[in-house]
């Protein structure tokens, strides 16, 4: 038998006929997504076992509750901008696992992902074997797509590699990477189970982040978290630079396809950038990210070309994120999965859209605080939206459309007004299916929202383009 013919020791198949769902299903095997392990020694096991490469280039790392996806796809299209070679890994996918993991701004092409996860396979084998017999639990689902995200970025290489933490900072399996630059967005409360139930508690997680010799970059945050960033940025000698302090969004008008954003940055004034992306917290989140390159290419101290500047604005997309897949009606998905991205969302959309009628279908996953989800939408869309579908996406972690049909009486939705189903198609038909049986000439729209479970799905079956 040839070498490109032996067989992969997991699924007993020809190496040549191995596939990205195949790596997937082998990922999924291990623990999931929402067990993470607060533990970093494996990762350095792993780390040194292949060479060290989270150190194969410079890190932009970014934590925070919200905006963590958007913040990092503008950094890297401001790189990309500046003709760098860029390797981002953030998390979780809305349709494909190889999403995480992108180079120069797409996702990694199959065969690369298939390659670099065969060789890597013993080392993470060995490192199992360690764990094994120390009683622990072998290494994670995220542990192994970041370990697999170093190795490819390794691989190609990169020039910088922006990476976004999977939850929390301090032992989360990203932070075996020193970042050169590094980014909190706002904080708020999510994930309490596991970070704490203050804004306090989930900083002092976050604050890991900031290492030694870096630069810490800070979207505007509620005092308790501001001091805890301030302390730890302070305890290692790091730069830092808050947004409303240091920099910030001078002005914005919201336009057709997007809005006009004006910024005060670190050393410069950007006028005029031209985002296409809605709402004041995209805005707030292209100026961290503006302010991150500037610390990141020339130490906070180097002002951008504005013309290089909006190059990088013409190209900023977030996939998921108040994003139109159809018109005639409006189909709207939004990934808010906690409060606070709810009440941000909605705001823009408000703004944005200008729509007499909308309908929701909504579905929340098991660790996420549904009831106040589900109460921040009520009270968000009042006159607004008048009919609810909750649904559940494939995920196990689902919660079933009957227990949050419940919860939506509890918080104020009414009765007549609530339908549920358990598949997001029968949901989608509905909620369009309102929109024809109104008799107002208003423009309606269809939103799907709650998690990045529904809305990746939605975006699969209403022809979402290439993210």
């Amino acid at each position: 038998m040839s070498d490109s013919e032996s067989l992969n020791p997991v699924e007993g198949q020809p190496l040549d006929q191995f596939s990205v769902a195949s790596v997937y299903a082998e990922l999924l095997s291990r623990a999931p997504e929402n067990k993470m392990e607060p533990r970093m020694e494996p990762m350095r096991m792993a780390m040194d076992f292949l060479g060290e490469p989270q150190r194969a280039a410079p890190v932009i790392h970014l934590s925070g509750t919200n905006g963590k996806t958007s913040t990092a796809r503008m950094i890297e299209a401001g790189l990309l901008a500046h003709d760098l070679r860029v390797g981002r890994y953030t998390s979780p996918h809305l349709a494909k696992v190889t999403e995480r993991i992108c180079l120069d701004g797409s996702p990694v092409p199959d065969e690369t992902f298939v390659r670099i996860w065969d060789e890597i396979r013993p080392h993470l084998g060995l490192v199992d074997q360690q764990l094994a017999e120390r009683g622990e639990v072998p290494l994670t689902y995220f542990e192994c797509v970041t370990i697999l995200a170093f190795a490819i970025f390794a691989d190609e290489p990169v020039d910088v590699m922006v990476l976004e933490v999977g939850l929390g900072g301090i032992t989360d399996a990203t932070n075996v990477a020193d970042g050169a630059v590094s980014v909190i967005t706002p904080i708020s409360l999510d994930h309490t189970d596991l970070l704490g139930d203050s804004e306090r508690d989930i900083a002092l997680e976050k604050a890991g982040i900031i290492k030694p010799g870096g630069f810490l970059v800070s979207a505007a945050q509620v005092p308790e978290a501001a001091d805890v960033l301030l302390e730890a940025a302070r305890e290692a000698e790091a730069p830092f630079r808050f947004e409303g302090v240091e920099f910030g969004v001078e002005s914005r008008a919201p336009g057709v396809g997007g809005q006009q954003v004006t910024l005060r940055g670190l050393a410069g004034r950007y006028p005029d950038l031209l985002l296409p992306l809605h709402g004041a917290h995209q805005a707030e989140n292209l100026a961290v990210a503006v302010a991150a390159l500037e610390a990141f290419i020339g130490g906070g101290e180097q002002e951008l070309s504005l013309e290089t500047l909006q190059l990088a604005c013409e190209h900023m997309s977030s996939p998921g994120r108040l994003e139109v897949l159809r018109t005639g009606p409006s189909m709207i998905i939004d990934a808010a999965h906690n409060p606070a991205g709810v009440e941000a969302s909605a705001q823009a959309l408000k703004e944005s859209f200008g729509l007499g009628r909308l309908v929701l279908v909504v579905g929340i996953l098991q660790e996420k605080d549904a009831r106040e989800i589900l109460a921040t939408l009520h009270r968000e869309y009042d006159g607004l939206a008048e009919d609810i579908c909750f649904t559940q996406s494939t995920s196990p972690r689902a919660i079933p459309a009957g227990q949050l049909a419940e919860l939506a009486l509890d918080v104020g939705f009414r009765e007549e007004d609530i339908h549920l189903t358990e598949r997001l198609d029968e949901a989608i038909d509905w909620a369009v299916g309102r929109l024809d049986s109104s008799a107002e000439g208003a423009a309606g729209g269809v939103l799907i929202t709650g998690s990045i479970t529904v809305v990746g799905e939605a975006r699969t079956l209403l022809g979402g383009g290439e993210l």
